[in-house]
């Protein structure tokens, strides 16, 4: 694994991964933070898994820009991969930038998949966006 930059290794960190975490990853294409991918593997010390992986996830990278299809439904997709307390960390392109996602059309499309958005922040060229499931709709252990 190469070093990674320390904005990524920073945003890796805030994602609050652990060792050990599978993590998956929708919407891969060549405009992903390479670095941050990096960082959040070194992290968890695991190969990020593609949308096909059979294995329960922690975590899922989704990278979104505008004319990628239907948010809602890769929204729907991704919560079917997590784990009762796993989170979808949503990366859509920052104002200004080709992709650019409204925020309005994210918050719709979280809302309509069940989900809640808790926190956002810059990440590079990207805004992160944590989204959860409502603590109601959670299995508790």
């Amino acid at each position: 694994m190469s070093d990674v930059s320390g904005q990524a290794a920073s945003t890796a960190a805030r994602l609050g991964l652990s060792v050990g975490d599978n993590v998956g990853e929708i919407g891969y294409d060549d405009d992903v933070d390479f670095d941050l991918r990096d960082a959040v593997q070194a992290i968890t010390t695991t190969e990020l898994l593609d949308d096909d992986a059979d294995e329960v996830l922690d975590a899922v990278l989704l990278w979104w820009r505008e004319d990628d299809g239907d948010l809602t439904d890769a929204l729907v997709d991704a919560n079917t991969l997590l784990a009762d307390t796993g989170v979808i960390w949503m990366f859509s392109p920052k104002t200004g930038r080709d992709g650019y996602v409204e925020p309005s059309e994210i918050i719709e499309a979280t809302q309509t998949a069940g989900l809640a958005q808790t926190t956002s922040f810059a990440a590079g060229v990207w805004t992160a966006s944590k989204l959860v499931r409502p603590r109601t709709s959670r299995v508790r252990r």
